[in-house]
């Protein structure tokens, strides 16, 4: 009775054992089937970059594997299927001239585009195995970010009480969230300041004036970040505005006295004009008088002795003289007025007078 027993309980144990060694042999790549490993199942690209889809296989088989990729949509699409390096039948428009296909199955994504994004699945079999190896591996492709900027409808300068919406814009990128930082130091959702779903928008309600700070904003998507440049907030009371104009007022206004008054024109120093010399004209007939010869008179020889000419001196005759020396007097009009001497280039002035004859004027000798 107890070996029929323990008959049972020896076949039982057997088949387990023959159970576990076909379970090692398997998971050790003993049985004909392609073993696959993944080192990294999630890619990030960027758009205009490459994508690298690493995979690696073992298999007892000496024959070319046939790889084939697909994208994860719908109804998936084939992205592309070799034997070995070899690409079999066309590639779909989309993919030409940017797939390259490795020995050990690695897929590289040349040029990326937004459309890439999503989950591609792997297939690797090789005729001779039994078994094929499956794998997938999920590639983010996104667009870089561009510096962000905080835009608001109002002006930076706020009244006391009043409300703000900060706008946390930029122009590229995808897969973005945001951040806010007051004073370098971070911002949530409080009382007085509201942030959207998103968090792209900060709204303020009744600003105080411990609210007069630096903000900024912080934009991160799975390729990078960036922070906004920081923009200052300034709050302030209206009676204190008044006097802030005021003072600024009064003090623009006192230096503009300041300024004209202690203002005074150069004077540039010019140097003395040089008088010309008087030129003496001949009874304003124009004819200057150019040489000493002309003033003294000549040493006259008479009887062979040399005599000094008299000198001759214009002077005006006495009224009471005789009527009969009329003739060498000229009219009272005439008298009054001297001879001209100019030293200008014009002679309009000489040109004025009446002409003295010389019979008008006598001569005496000295």
């Amino acid at each position: 009775m107890k070996a029929e027993t323990e008959a049972p309980l020896k076949a039982k144990l057997f088949s387990k054992i023959i159970l576990l060694i076909f379970v090692i042999f398997f998971n050790s790549g003993g049985v004909l089937a392609v073993n696959m490993t993944i080192p990294n199942t999630l890619i990030r690209g960027t758009v205009g970059g490459e994508a690298l889809l690493s995979v690696r296989y073992n298999s007892f088989s000496l024959d070319l594997p046939v790889i084939k990729w697909q994208l994860r949509r719908e109804k998936s699409v084939t992205v592309v299927q070799s034997i070995g390096t070899d690409i079999i039948g066309t590639l779909r428009p989309e993919y030409r001239d940017r797939i390259l296909v490795f020995e050990n199955g690695t897929l590289l994504l040349h040029n990326l585009r937004l459309f890439d994004d999503g989950t591609y699945d792997v297939e690797i079999s090789i005729t001779d195995d039994t078994f094929t190896g499956e794998g997938s591996i999920t590639l983010t492709v996104d667009e870089a970010i561009s510096r962000p900027y905080i835009h608001m409808e109002s002006s930076s300068v706020l009244e006391l009480s009043q409300n703000v919406i900060l706008n946390c814009s930029h122009d590229n990128g995808t897969r973005t969230t945001y951040r806010w930082f007051k004073g370098g130091k971070p911002l949530s959702n409080v009382t007085r300041f509201l942030l959207s779903p998103d968090q792209k928008l900060l709204t303020i309600t009744r600003v105080l004036m411990a609210d007069d700070d630096i903000y900024t904003c912080a934009v991160e998507n799975p390729v990078g970040n960036m922070t906004s440049l920081p923009l200052r907030l300034t709050v302030y009371r209206r009676s204190s505005l008044y006097i802030i104009l005021s003072t600024g007022g009064i003090f623009v206004l006192i230096t503009l006295v300041t300024v004209c008054a202690c203002w005074t024109p150069s004077k540039k120093t010019k140097p003395p004009q040089r008088k010309p010399l008087p030129r003496l004209y001949d009874h304003c007939h124009h004819s200057p008088i150019k040489h000493a010869d002309d003033l003294f008179p000549k040493n006259a020889e008479h009887n062979g002795i040399n005599a000094v000419t008299s000198l001759y001196i214009l002077q005006q005759k006495d009224p009471s003289m005789d009527d009969s020396s009329s003739n060498s007097i000229g009219s009272p009009s005439e008298l009054d007025n001297p001879p001209c001497y100019t030293s200008s280039p014009s002679y309009n002035s000489c040109l004025n007078q009446p002409t003295i004859s010389p019979t008008h004027s006598s001569y005496k000798y000295i």
